[in-house]
C-alpha cells in the first residue's frame, strides 16, 4: 500500500459512545491513522461492546490518556476539529505533516485549554452537528483528497472491497 511519511494521531476528547468509537478505530484503520488516544472513563466502562469491526486496534494501539496535549512527538501539530467559533472551514485548510486530530465530545465540545494550545482549529461545514466517528471519517478523507500521494485506481479497490463484491464498470 501507501508509503507512510506522515504521524496521524486521532484524540478523543471523553467519548461516551462504543460504538462510536469503534467506528473511529474503523475510519484509523481505513485511512492509515497511527494511533488513537481517549480521555475519560465513559468509553473504558463501555468498551466491553466489540464495535471495531475491521479489528483495526490489533493493527491501531488505543490508548487511555489522562491529557491529550500531554507527550506530543517533536513537531506534532495539535489541529482541533469542533464547531468552534473562529474555526477555519475544513475545505480551506491545509494539513499539517504530523498532526494529531482531538475531537470533541457528543455531548459537549474541546476544553479551551486544548483549544488554546492547537496549531489549527477547524469545522466541517454542516448545517447542524455531525455525530464523532462521521466527523473523523470526514476529517480523515479530507486529509486524503489532499495528499499528494493519494492512492487510486483499481488495486487498491480489489483490496480493500468485501469479498462479496466482484461488480465492475462495464467498457465500452
Amino acid at each position: 500500500m501507501k508509503l507512510k511519511t506522515e504521524n496521524v494521531v486521532i484524540g478523543l476528547t471523553d467519548p461516551k459512545s462504543p460504538s462510536n468509537v469503534g467506528a473511529v478505530m474503523r475510519a484509523a484503520g481505513c485511512y492509515q491513522a497511527n494511533e488513537v488516544r481517549y480521555t475519560g472513563v465513559r468509553y473504558a466502562k463501555a468498551a466491553k461492546f466489540h464495535t471495531d469491526t475491521k479489528d483495526a486496534s490489533r493493527k491501531i494501539p488505543l490508548n487511555a490518556v489522562e491529557s491529550l496535549i500531554d507527550n506530543l512527538t517533536p513537531g506534532q501539530r495539535i489541529v482541533c476539529v469542533d464547531l468552534v467559533e473562529g474555526a477555519i472551514a475544513l475545505p480551506e485548510f491545509e494539513h499539517p505533516e504530523n498532526a494529531f486530530y482531538i475531537f470533541g465530545p457528543e455531548d459537549g465540545t474541546i476544553a479551551q485549554e486544548v483549544i488554546n494550545s492547537a496549531y489549527a482549529v477547524v469545522y466541517v461545514p454542516t448545517i447542524g452537528c455531525m455525530n464523532l466517528a462521521a466527523s473523523v471519517n470526514v476529517l480523515l478523507y479530507d486529509r486524503l483528497a489532499k495528499s499528494k500521494d493519494m492512492l487510486a485506481g483499481d488495486e487498491l479497490i480489489k483490496s480493500s472491497r468485501d469479498t462479496n463484491n466482484t461488480v465492475k464498470v462495464p467498457v465500452n
